[in-house]
Formats: structure tokens, C-alpha cells, sequence
């Protein structure tokens, strides 16, 4: 368990990152960099970030959380496909036959392109398969006994939040999700160092937390969470505004519809919740500790202590995005 100190905080930045394979990406306000080791050394590449305008409508409020949660995705699962082009030889898979006749097909662009949605497309689906409609399911067991739709949804986000921490725990598990875990952690101490405007040593992110209130683990909680309370109140007013549906509780087509009503209020809770991490991320107070307190709990198992290696790629991936003029990335 967590047992290191940070050093007090200077400033919050708006930087962020993700482990990859082998390496770490860091996300600054102008450009993205993916650095990785092989057996050379650190290799970095930088791309250039699409800067929206505050006043363009993808900027608006509760909008852009939904907007920023899927360019992650994408953004994401392109750095996660190019960590694995340049981990080291014995780290890589011989590409399939059909990956081959694809690329041939398609071309290398067209194929990368199809890669990546694929891979996003499936990433989502699995989510909202798993954490969604199997709740949705094992709470609509309860429709014929529960009339009272708070509770109702509230059995299902019980389950949604056990499925989330057996999930969390199971993967913790994984021999091969460990040594991604510790370049989590990597990413999060380095951050923090910065934060605290230290010079960005292996000495001084050694000492630092591997926790940070801005992890994406402590987003998917809220996610979970909030989950709770905007589908109760969405599925009331439903209720209300279409009383016939009470006729059907309890059959397949009642949760079908309710599933289907659910999805659609999902990029809603999506939003919320990116409003709240914005939120605990540029303040530091006792209601923004209690807010981040269970999802740096799971930290606890989603990063690892890394070594002076790891540090080293974090730190080359976080100096690439640093900008020209301090306090451009002031969060």
C-alpha cells in the first residue's frame, strides 16, 4: 500500500498521462508525447494537440465532457498501438493473417485508422456491456418485487460499483498488467514533482505519492457513482411522462427500454462527472479530499511503485509537453 510523502503542491497543471507498453503518454496544452524504452534508450515523439477555441460550442460546459472523454479514447488507444510498434522485439506479436491481408487492403493509414476505431468501438462496447447492462440486468431481476424507482437504482448502481472493484482487482492481478501499473505510477509521481515545482530528478519523484486526484480511475468512480442519482431522477421523470410503462415492470421489454433510456443519459453523466474532476483537480480543500478519497483508494491497485527506469521515461515524456511560457498549463 501507499506509504510515500508528496512535497506541498505549488501550482495544479493541466498535463496529464497514461501508462502505455513500455512507456508513458503526456498530454500538455499544446502537444501529446509518447516516450518508450528499448534497448537504445528513451524514445520520445511529439504531435501537435487540437487546441479548441473557449468560445467554440465543443468548449461549452458539460458539452466538452463528453467531447474530451471520447478524443481520450482515441487519443489513447493510438498511443497505446504505437507503444507496442516501438516496445522491444520480444515484446511484440507476429501480426495475424488477417492483419496482414487488412493493411494490404486498406493501406497503412486507412488500416491504423481502422485499428484504432476498432479498438475503440470495442472498448466502449465491453464498458457499457459490463458495467451497464449486466447491472441493468441483475437489477431488473428486483422490478418485480421494487416499485420504488430510487431504490431500484439504486440495487443496480450497487452492483455496477462490486463489478467495478472486482474488476479493478482482478486485473490488478494480471503479471502482465504490472509492470503498466508501475509506469501509472511513474506518470502520477512525476506530476506530482512538477506540481510542487522540484526539478524533475529520479531523486525527487522517487519521494512523491503515486496517487493524483485527476486519474482516470477516480473518473470511472465518479462515472459509477453519479451514475446513481442521474438515472434515478432521469428514469423517474420517464415514469412520469410515459405512466403506461408501469403496465410492463418486471418484463423484458420494461428493462429493454430502460437500458436503451439509460444509454443516452450515460454522455450526461459523462459530462457531470469530467465538471467534478475539473473541479477537484483545481482545488484542494476538505470537500474535494472527501470527493477523491475513495478513488485514490483504488489507486492503490491500479499503480505500482515503478523504478528509476520508469521515472526516466516519465520524466522525458513530461519535459516534452512542459510550454514555453510558465503557467500555460496552469489547470
Amino acid at each position: 500500500m501507499e506509504n510515500k510523502q508528496q512535497t506541498q503542491e505549488k501550482f495544479k497543471t493541466m498535463i496529464g498521462g497514461q501508462a502505455l507498453i513500455e512507456g508513458i503518454m503526456m498530454r500538455g496544452p499544446k502537444l501529446d508525447a509518447i516516450a518508450t524504452r528499448d534497448k537504445a534508450g528513451i524514445h520520445v515523439e511529439t504531435t501537435p494537440r487540437t487546441v479548441r477555441s473557449k468560445k467554440s460550442v465543443l468548449s461549452w460546459p458539460l458539452i466538452r465532457g463528453a467531447v474530451n472523454f471520447f478524443d481520450a479514447q482515441v487519443v489513447g488507444v493510438k498511443a497505446l498501438l504505437r507503444s507496442a510498434d516501438l516496445s522491444p522485439e520480444e515484446n511484440q506479436s507476429q501480426p495475424s493473417k488477417l492483419d496482414i491481408w487488412l493493411e494490404k487492403k486498406l493501406g497503412n493509414k486507412k488500416f491504423q485508422s481502422f485499428l484504432v476505431g476498432t479498438a475503440v468501438a470495442l472498448g466502449l462496447g465491453m464498458s457499457v456491456l459490463l458495467f451497464f447492462l449486466l447491472p441493468n440486468f441483475i437489477g431488473g431481476i428486483f422490478d418485480r418485487w421494487v416499485a420504488n424507482n430510487l431504490l431500484r437504482n439504486l440495487i443496480e448502481g450497487i452492483v455496477r460499483i462490486i463489478i467495478f472493484i472486482a474488476y479493478i482487482l482482478l486485473v490488478s492481478r494480471m503479471e502482465e498488467m504490472k509492470r503498466v501499473f508501475s509506469y501509472h505510477g511513474a506518470e502520477h509521481k512525476t506530476i506530482r514533482c512538477y506540481e510542487a515545482q522540484l526539478p524533475l530528478t529520479v531523486e525527487n519523484i522517487r519521494v512523491q505519492t503515486r496517487k493524483h486526484p485527476r486519474c482516470g480511475t477516480s473518473f470511472l468512480f465518479v462515472v459509477m457513482v453519479l451514475s446513481i442519482l442521474v438515472f434515478s431522477v432521469a428514469s423517474s421523470c420517464l415514469l412520469a411522462i410515459v405512466p403506461s410503462l408501469e403496465a410492463i415492470r418486471g418484463s423484458l421489454a420494461y428493462s429493454g427500454i430502460m437500458f436503451g433510456f439509460k444509454l443516452l443519459m450515460l454522455p450526461l453523466v459523462v459530462a457531470i462527472s469530467y465538471e467534478i474532476n475539473r473541479l477537484v483537480g483545481r482545488y484542494d480543500n476538505w470537500l474535494t479530499r472527501i470527493l477523491t478519497a475513495p478513488g485514490q483508494w483504488f489507486q492503490n491497485f491500479t499503480t505500482n511503485e515503478p523504478d528509476d527506469s520508469m521515472i526516466e521515461v516519465a520524466i522525458a515524456a513530461l519535459e516534452a509537453v512542459i510550454p514555453e511560457h510558465e503557467g500555460e498549463d496552469r489547470w
